[in-house]
């Protein structure tokens, strides 16, 4: 559901590494899911390693901010939302406010970034709520998306790949394979 990133430099792979299903505003259409970096494919107006690189020279001189991931589509076995959706995401803002004002006990360290702890969020007047399945970190749905990730950045970025973003990826891919 959310994952705050260990770092910025991590936060700007997990950006980097966003996949979508294709919309109107992308250039395929229908159920496809493709990479979507930073949630910009369509709109990249220019050399996405460059691009990644300038985020990347951010942090040198300023407070950068937390950067965190949220799945609002995962989906069960089942093929059902597992969780609720528009107003009650606010409940997961709250757990992210809480998060930036320094509260470290709501938070704990996975594979692929820090997740909510059990009882974090909010889930009064929610039922049927699996957080345990929300919270979840597939060791072979990690596996197959770093494989991906990976040979998104090879084919598509290649060379132009910041040093540190490589980085991320080989340091994620070893904290997946050690679950």
């Amino acid at each position: 559901l959310v994952i705050e990133a260990f770092s910025w430099q991590h936060g700007i792979f997990l950006g980097a590494g966003i996949k979508s299903e294709a919309t109107a505003a992308a250039e395929h259409k229908g159920k496809k899911v493709m990479h979507d970096p930073m949630a910009m494919r369509p709109f990249m107006g220019y050399n996405f390693g460059k691009y990644l690189q300038h985020w990347v020279n951010l942090e040198k001189g300023h407070k950068v901010p937390k950067i965190y991931h949220v799945n609002w589509f995962r989906k069960s076995a089942e093929g059902k939302f597992l969780w609720p959706g528009y107003g009650e995401n606010i409940r997961v803002l709250d757990w992210i406010i809480r998060r930036c004002d320094g509260d470290k006990s709501i938070g704990r360290e996975t594979a692929v970034g820090i997740v909510p702890t059990d009882g974090s969020i909010n889930l009064d007047g929610l039922s049927n709520i699996n957080m345990e399945e929300l919270m979840s970190i597939p060791k072979d749905y990690w596996k197959e998306d770093a494989k991906e990730v990976r040979n998104f950045f090879e084919t598509q970025v290649g060379p132009d790949l910041p040093a540190e973003i490589r980085a991320q990826l080989d340091e994620q891919e070893k904290r997946i394979n050690a679950l």
